[in-house]
């Protein structure tokens, strides 16, 4: 029989790219809800129950009977459009979580698997960072890390498992290149192939770590299936950082580009590097397995097509 899953922001990057993978398994029925104000219907894997709804609405409750398990990836999620708008950040990530950890309470969902962030390490100087660390400073990390409390305490007081997943820079295909500051991946290969200068924020020396999404998605199934993630907070990242301009000369690199790009002020709220400690994933037997220059020529390709089809 097949186990039923339901996944919020099933519309975007990651909530789309662990569709398709659950779908080319066939051992899951999967229902999704989006609101599509971030995500994108045409990502919408065919074969899933689409609801167009918004997670803080209570119509959302009926969906979750006889669900086994729940991802949760629908949020507010541009540290800059956060920043602009603390109100609608703690509406949706807040409010958002809280009304689908009460519908998956409810329903009796098996387990809740939801998205955290690294971006609650923007103020440690703790390099690699474990999953101790606590140093939120943008709105964006404020309202993650208030959820992080809310799915302990449903665990505490009602028994809802969950497992919490600190994502590093996770990136691939169907990456948000409509974002107000897009992912620097998609922004940098989309102006590129358009023969355009892309836009780099400040020096350029800030340090990221990234990690391709099929890796995060090996991370997803297992958590479903493995009870030592219950009630565990996991970083998902590669071990390994890159500054901004290593990545543009990669890119630029792979693309036969001489294209230099241009230099802008620096944004506000975000982390001058950031490097996960993965020896907790690891020691469940997790490891990256894309490395970048792989996953960066998969990510081009994908644009590629995109934009010949008149879709970028």
């Amino acid at each position: 029989m097949k186990s039923k899953v339901l996944i919020t922001g099933v519309a975007g990057f990651i909530g789309s790219n662990l569709a398709d993978r659950l779908l080319s398994e066939g051992d899951y029925q999967i229902i999704g809800i989006d609101n599509l104000s971030y995500g994108v219907k045409e990502q919408i894997p065919l074969g899933i129950d689409f609801y167009q709804l918004d997670i803080r609405d209570s119509d959302i409750y009926s969906l979750f009977k006889g669900i086994d398990y729940v991802f949760h990836f629908a949020a507010k999620n541009c540290i800059s459009d956060c920043q602009l708008d603390p109100v609608e950040t703690v509406d949706i990530n807040i409010k958002g979580t809280i009304n689908v950890l009460e519908a998956a309470r409810r329903a009796e969902v098996k387990k809740i698997i939801y998205a955290e962030s690294s971006a609650i390490y923007e103020g440690s100087k703790s390099l690699p960072t474990p999953e101790t660390e606590c140093a939120p400073q943008s709105f964006y990390a404020l309202s993650k890390l208030s959820t992080m409390y809310f799915s302990e305490a449903y665990y505490r007081f009602y028994g809802l498992k969950y497992t919490a997943l600190r994502y590093f820079c996770v990136y691939g295909p169907r990456q948000d290149y409509r974002r107000t500051i897009p992912p620097v991946f998609s922004a940098f290969i989309i102006k590129l192939l358009k023969g355009e200068q892309p836009i780099i924020y400040g020096t350029g020396e800030k340090r990221r770590d990234f990690v391709y999404v099929d890796d995060v998605n090996d991370f997803h199934i297992q958590s479903m299936k493995d009870s030592r993630t219950d009630g565990h907070i996991f970083n998902l990242g590669s071990g390994v950082n890159y500054s901004i301009n290593e990545i543009y000369k990669m890119i630029a690199q792979l693309l036969h580009s001489n294209i230099k790009p241009i230099y802008k002020p620096d944004l506000p709220g975000e982390a001058q590097a950031n490097l996960a400690d993965i020896s907790k994933a690891r020691s469940l037997g997790w490891t990256p397995r894309i490395d970048l220059e792989k996953g960066l020529r998969t990510s081009i390709e994908f644009i590629r097509d995109e934009l010949r089809a008149g879709r970028i």
